[in-house]
C-alpha cells in the first residue's frame, strides 16, 4: 500500500521502525496518531483509559464501530502476547524489529 503511494521500500521500513519504537515521532496524519496513542494507552495501562482517550478518537473521525474495531485488534494482540509469554512460547526474531516487548 504505501510502495503504491510512492514511497519506496527504505522509507517504508523506516516508517515502521518508527511506528514500532516512537510513533509520536513518526510521519502520521493525526488519525492514525490518536489510534496509536490510544493502542499504546491500552496496551501499557488498560485501567487507565478513559472517555477523554475515546474522545480524542471521535474528534479525528472514528465512529463507535471503529473505536470497538481498533479497542479488539488491541485486546488480540494483547492476549495473543500474555498467552505466547505465559506458555513460553520462542518467538522468531524479525531482523527489521529486534527488541521483543515494546
Amino acid at each position: 500500500m504505501l510502495l503504491g503511494k510512492g514511497m519506496d521500500e527504505d522509507g517504508v521500513e523506516q516508517l515502521l521502525s518508527d511506528i514500532a519504537y516512537h510513533h509520536g515521532e513518526a510521519d502520521l496524519n493525526t488519525a492514525d496518531r490518536a489510534m496509536l496513542d490510544y493502542a499504546t494507552t491500552l496496551t501499557r495501562r488498560p485501567a487507565s483509559v478513559t472517555e477523554t482517550d475515546i474522545a480524542a478518537l471521535r474528534r479525528e473521525g472514528f465512529d463507535d464501530r471503529a473505536i470497538h474495531e481498533i479497542c479488539a485488534v488491541t485486546a488480540y494482540f494483547a492476549f495473543v502476547n500474555r498467552m505466547a509469554d505465559g506458555l513460553g512460547v520462542e518467538l522468531e526474531e524479525d531482523e527489521r524489529f529486534p527488541v521483543r516487548g515494546l
